[in-house]
Formats: structure tokens, sequence, C-alpha cells
């Protein structure tokens, strides 16, 4: 499995990781996309920070970072909600310079269902959040993945995606929640916001909620999926969302028998 765990990075909370799986990821070699909830931004202090982040850097493993989501509304028309939401984001990326992740993941949180005629107001308020996280990201070097969740088509993301720094900020297609909430296919996710593509999130389910099942175990179209990004000029960043080290080894052991990275040069 060495040759596919070089290649993604594994979705895992930073108490668990801090508390249970971090000597395990650095002896396997697995990659650690660091998810930061506002119980671990309240719970933990520096110290517990630069203990973790001194052990990867020192053991030479890459990260990603997935920033905080719950409640938060980051394109809120509301100026007082987007202040908090900003604030709760900034946290994130004050750990920035400690972990050095290659990209920091961010749910943008359009909802049809919420924003019913205020599209228009979202997106003027997206565009000033996420030009604010632009330059926290360009002066600590790492770059924004903007993840769909609830958006039911890629045409509700590629107004945000065109108006931002396309060498800082990118896309992160997200398997599952395609699969689960979108009334557009994953072809038409990729034939809107291919250009914008530079994370992927693997997960799988059977197109009702957001289970989270293994890659293979759902209906998620993969093999199509990853020969379309076989055609892509540029190799996006992976990681899977596994959320438990069973459902992982059953992830790991569908991405082989699939032979879906087969060949797959994760720097090009």
């Amino acid at each position: 499995m060495k040759s596919i765990l070089d290649k993604i990075h594994i979705h895992v909370p930073f108490s668990l990781l801090k508390e249970s799986y971090l000597d395990l990821m650095i002896g396997e070699g697995m990659q650690p996309e660091i998810s930061f909830s506002h119980v671990v931004l309240d719970a933990f202090g520096k110290d517990d920070f630069e203990h973790v982040a001194g052990r990867l850097r020192d053991a030479g493993v890459p990260v990603t970072f997935h920033a905080p989501f719950i409640d938060l509304r980051p394109g809120a028309v509301d100026p007082g909600i987007r202040r908090v939401s900003i604030r709760r984001i900034e946290q994130v990326f004050e750990l920035v310079p400690l972990f050095r992740p290659r990209v920091v993941v961010c749910h943008p949180a359009f909802d049809p269902r919420y924003y019913i005629s205020q599209e228009g107001a979202w997106l003027e308020a997206s565009i000033l959040t996420w030009r604010h996280f632009e330059a926290l990201a360009r002066t600590s070097g790492t770059r924004i993945a903007l993840e769909n969740v609830y958006e039911t088509h890629p045409v509700q993301l590629e107004p945000l995606l065109a108006a931002l720094d396309p060498s800082v900020s990118c896309f992160c297609f997200d398997t599952g929640h395609c699969n689960a909430f979108s009334e557009s296919s994953m072809v038409e996710w990729m034939d809107g916001l291919e250009g914008f593509l530079g994370h992927v999130h693997l997960h799988d389910n059977l197109g009702q909620t957001d289970q989270h099942l293994p890659v293979g175990e759902g209906n998620f179209p993969f093999p199509a999926f990853f020969a379309r990004l076989r055609t892509l000029r540029t190799r996006p960043l992976m990681t899977v969302e596994a959320h438990s080290e069973q459902n992982l080894r059953r992830t790991l052991e569908s991405i082989r028998a699939m032979r879906l990275l087969d060949g797959w040069d994760a720097g090009a």
C-alpha cells in the first residue's frame, strides 16, 4: 500500500491525531489532512499544536488542513455573522506557519435552500471573505481549496472561483457530496470546474446521505472519474475521508483493486 499512501492524504481530526494516531501515521508513512473543529480550537493550546507539528515536520510528513465549518457562514449576507465565521477560520490560518500545510480546505457554504434570492449578495460577501484569506495564504505559503457540499450545480461556485486568484485558490471536488447532494453529475461538475480543480476528497455513498463509505462501496463512478482526472494537465492533491480506521483500510484495498492510482504521478 505504500505506493498508494504516497499519493494521498488521509483525513484525521487533530484530537485523534494527537491522542491516538500520530505514531501510527508517521510509522506507516500516512500523510494527514488534519481537521480542526471549534472544539479542537478551544480545547488545545499552542504547546499541543507545536508538539504535533514538530513531530510531523521532523519525520518529513507533508500535511494538508481542513478548516472548521460547523455553523460557519463565510459568505453570510449579515456582516456580523460573516465576521464571526472569518475569525474562526483565521484561527486555523494562524497554525499554518507551524504545520506548513500544502493546502487549507474550506467550505464556501452556499446552500440554495438557504440563500433564496440572495445569490448575488452571497457572492459579493464571499469574494470579500476569500480575498481576505488569500492574503493570509500568500503570506504563509499555502493555498485555499473551496469544497462543494450542498451546492447542487457547479455554476453556483464558478463565479466565486473565477473572481479569486488561481495561484492561491482552487476548487476541492468532494465525490461523496456530489453523489449525495448535487443535482448535477460528476461529468457536469468536471465540465464546469475542472479548470479550477486543485484538490479532491474521496469517499462514497448510495446517493441518499453523506455516509462516508469506503471508495467502491457506494455508487459514485470512480473509474470514470479517475479516467477524467488523467486527462488533466495537472494532478490535484487527494484526501481519503474514511472516518474510521476500518473504512480507511477498505478504501485503500478498493483503490488498489480498481487500480485507480496505478501510474499516477502525484507531482505532475
